[in-house]
């Protein structure tokens, strides 16, 4: 993206997400491309156990929809790492949502100050992969953490279709990433693929530092980093508002 009007932008987080994604970029005028890295599946006879936890945190929104297929229960309070989760929790019907509107360290720090640790104990429901040490940490000033498993997040071995055409005709101005995972493998698949030059005048829009560690490698035109872990301020910085 070296200049001019932002046409469109390739958006590589799993299917569902980036689907939410895509439909707000139209709002704004900006064309999506969908091409999701990580693919995501519910683990067969997975559940939930409810039994004494005084709260769920759930750490994405994959999270909260897997959550929803699990259980019925609605009315037990959940803690989201951010704002995205907590819509989709709310999509989900759950009536009481609290936002942590950051990453896994926010969400553990607004446990400390909302929650007490005799209450009971604390659902984390994750994927197969984690990011941060959640349960560890509150674990760590008392607090009882049971993981629930729900689902598989699996990275594709292959760079999908759309994005390798959308590399190869040079059809994009810029690629959306939300975690350091899906970065780490954009830049192999890319590789593999011998698309680097491809990358050289786009730009990588960065949800965290992490993030654009992870493609660091390829020789985008420019890398930027949202001011706030949050899809707001990454939109900010893709169009320029920041």
């Amino acid at each position: 993206m070296t200049g001019g009007a932002l046409r469109r932008v390739l958006v590589t987080r799993p299917r569902p997400d980036a689907e939410e994604t895509a439909r707000l970029l139209a709002g704004q005028g900006i064309d999506a491309v969908i091409a999701p890295l990580i693919e995501i599946a519910d683990i067969p006879g997975a559940s939930v156990d409810l039994t004494a936890v005084q709260a769920i945190l759930v750490t994405s929104a994959n999270g909260v929809r897997a959550l929803a297929r699990a259980t019925p229960e609605r009315d037990l309070p959940v803690y989201t790492v951010g704002d995205a989760s907590a819509r989709a929790a709310a999509g989900c019907g759950f009536t009481d949502v609290t936002s942590a509107q950051g990453d896994v360290g926010a969400l553990a720090r607004l446990v400390r100050l909302e929650l007490d640790p005799l209450a009971g104990a604390l659902l984390h429901v994750t994927g197969s992969a984690i990011a941060g040490d959640l349960g560890a940490e509150l674990a760590s000033i008392q607090f009882v953490v049971r993981r629930s498993q729900l689902y598989r997040s699996q990275t594709v071995d292959t760079l999908p279709e759309p994005a390798n055409r959308a590399l190869s005709e040079r059809s994009v101005d810029a690629v959306l990433f939300y975690s350091p995972r899906t970065a780490a493998q954009f830049a192999k698949l890319v590789t593999v693929a011998g698309l680097q030059e491809q990358c050289r005048p786009l730009a990588a829009v960065c949800l965290s530092e992490a993030v654009a560690s992870a493609v660091a490698a390829l020789p985008f035109a420019d890398v930027r980093t949202a001011a706030a872990p949050e899809q707001d301020a990454l939109f900010a910085v893709l169009t320029g508002k920041v």
